[in-house]
């Protein structure tokens, strides 16, 4: 990271279920290494455990006492990286135009992350606690689900564009899709430090550590899973999307 770069907000954001924690560990990592500011000490000093989650560092949305907040340390010099899943509000999307936060994206084929939320809350629902997924009690509930979050895909393709990255992307052609994330960061890859920081994210286990969420994370595993009817159902809902997104209906 340049000395003389302005300071920034670095907004990692993702569908749910999507890698999308892997890929903001990424991104924090390999900020981190460049010289950026952690987030981690920045959320002791200004108290910011109520706005963002403590692990993974995620707005739930930009409210106007949340923005505010996020923009204390923001007006003191510091630049980080946070995490989101829904696409920014008024306020997120004003600090954006600002140029005082950058954005990037990631999704994945809905059906398999519907699959993973289905997946995820059942094993969170054995332990006696709840999440986002728990009350996703059946495929067809998972379904729906991710259908909602159809419209926020296409308003992230628009905020995101062109740092817009695919989980599928990320598993097969990791060391590209660094390329284009230290592009985003505007940092140099051949770093030695950095590399450590690359190297230390290569693969989706990675993830698994410090909030990642991951369990199986393989491509197109509903297939063997879904009933015909709910295959049916996932072409009634997502065909409008999926050939946009790059995927076989």
């Amino acid at each position: 990271m340049t000395g003389n770069r302005k300071h920034q907000i670095f907004l990692s954001g993702g569908m749910p279920r999507a890698g999308s924690a892997w890929f903001y560990h990424l991104t924090r990592d390999i900020f981190l290494a460049s010289g950026g500011d952690d987030i981690r000490q920045i959320q002791k000093e200004y108290h910011l455990e109520n706005v963002l989650t403590e692990v993974n560092q995620n707005i739930t949305q930009f409210t106007p006492l949340r923005t505010l907040r996020i923009l204390i340390p923001y007006f003191a010099g510091k630049s980080f990286t946070i995490k989101i899943h829904p696409s920014p509000s008024i306020l997120g999307r004003a600090l954006i135009k600002f140029n005082w936060m950058r954005t990037t994206y990631i999704y994945r084929d809905p059906r398999d992350a519907l699959l993973s939320a289905y997946e995820y809350g059942r094993r969170v629902e054995k332990t006696g606690r709840e999440n986002a997924f728990t009350y996703l009690d059946t495929i067809d509930k998972a379904i729906h689900f991710m259908h909602q979050y159809m419209g926020e895909w296409e308003a992230w393709m628009k905020i995101a564009d062109p740092y817009i990255f695919r989980y599928e992307d990320l598993l097969n052609d990791f060391d590209q899709q660094v390329l284009r994330l230290s592009e985003f960061l505007e940092v140099d890859p051949e770093l030695p430090q950095i590399k450590e920081a690359i190297d230390g994210n290569r693969t989706k286990d990675a993830a698994k550590k410090d909030g990642g969420h991951f369990s199986k994370g393989k491509i197109g595993r509903f297939r063997q899973v879904f009933t015909p009817e709910q295959i049916n159902l996932c072409s009634k809902l997502f065909s409008p999307y999926l050939e946009k997104m790059g995927y076989e209906i």
